[in-house]
């Protein structure tokens, strides 16, 4: 997940960094310092807020020649 698509995906959800912070436990810094590309945090961190956010109903799509992104998951 780049910040790029953490940024997007909360948008998708209409989720705060706060929101996010809750729902996953790291700090609204480091969810901050990771979106606007200053810090890399640990993995752990990463999966953290990647699970949060597609458990909220969005899907990752990887780079595949076309960049990578992020989209809403279809609703069955």
């Amino acid at each position: 997940m780049t910040p790029e698509q953490c940024r997007a995906a909360r948008a998708m959800l209409a989720m705060s960094q706060d929101d996010l912070a809750s729902a996953t436990g790291v700090a609204k810094r480091t969810i901050a310092g990771f979106e606007m590309g200053q810090s890399s945090p640990y993995p752990r961190t990463i999966a953290a807020i990647r699970a949060a956010l597609e458990s909220a109903g969005v899907e990752f799509i990887p780079e595949n020649g076309g960049g990578a992104g992020v989209r809403l998951r279809k609703k069955i």
